[in-house]
């Protein structure tokens, strides 16, 4: 082969041109954050990062706006921003439980620690500088500036799979650590862990949504302890979420904390999987 000769790009079946293709696109996105629109994407740079060939490309979407509604779909399926699935993970908050263990051993001390745990584990903050929000964000509105025709029921479809997944994961946190505590659903608030996890992601984005424009949210601290746990004053931000998850629960009357049963709720919130 000539000095100067570039050797030539193994040739890739049609489906293998498009997973890369989409693949690469997807990674710029997540690099960059989402617009409003995806006009900003470059098509050219997003095959030379794919690598593969432009005609095989073309062939697959002799357009643009073919390509670019095929992207769209792709994000709507893994809508879920990482930060904000992190808000909510168990791990941060395993580690924020292990560190208050020693109170399980009181009904005021697991009620701090229930109520400590929803304060410090929604990092409102991290979620706001993050690049995935700002995309989770420009995704939903560009999905309200659809036409209606398939192409935006397929995007909501898309849109609610992954809903469904994140609201999943916050329930079974809720799930795990109320019944680690002793703590349940009010009776005659007539919910369940779904319904409460929805309300909490709902007020959670919904204050994310809000701040910017109105920084008393995340600036405001009053003077009170709403939820009695008497250890950290809270943000305005972080008592609309709090505030309403706290209203909902109380300490479950039929668990009988004998010393065994602290011990097992002590070592479940130290990480112990055999007592999860």
């Amino acid at each position: 082969m000539p000095p100067s000769a570039k050797p030539r790009r193994p040739r890739l079946s049609d489906k293998e041109t498009e997973q890369r293709t989409l693949r690469a696109a997807m990674d710029l996105v997540h690099d960059t954050g989402l617009t409003v629109s995806l006009k900003h994407l470059s098509l050219e740079k997003v095959i030379r990062e794919a690598g593969v060939a432009r005609a095989a490309v073309y062939r697959r979407w002799p357009n643009k706006d073919e390509f670019f509604n095929d992207l769209l779909l792709e994000l709507a399926k893994g809508v879920e921003p990482a930060e904000l699935g992190e808000v909510f993970s168990r791990v941060p908050a395993r580690e924020l439980a292990a560190e208050l263990a020693p109170l399980a051993d009181t009904a005021r001390g697991r009620w701090e620690i229930a109520v400590e745990i929803v304060r410090r584990s929604n990092d409102f903050d991290g979620a706001r500088g993050s690049r995935a929000w700002r995309t989770y964000l420009a995704l939903h509105a560009t999905f309200l500036s659809l036409d209606d025709g398939p192409l935006r029921e397929r995007v909501r479809e898309a849109l609610a799979r992954s809903e469904e997944g994140f609201i999943r994961r916050i329930a079974d946190s809720y799930r795990f650590f109320c019944g680690v505590l002793g703590i349940r659903i009010k009776p005659e608030a007539g919910l369940d862990f779904d319904d409460l996890a929805t309300m909490a992601s709902s007020a959670f984005r919904g204050v994310l949504l809000m701040a910017p424009t109105v920084p008393a949210l995340a600036e405001t601290v009053p003077d009170s302890d709403p939820l009695g746990a008497g250890r950290r004053r809270w943000r305005l931000e972080g008592l609309a979420l709090a505030g309403m998850v706290g209203m909902c629960l109380e300490a479950d009357p039929d668990v009988e904390w004998t010393e065994e049963r602290v011990e097992q709720a002590r070592a479940a919130l130290a990480g112990d999987p055999g007592q999860a």
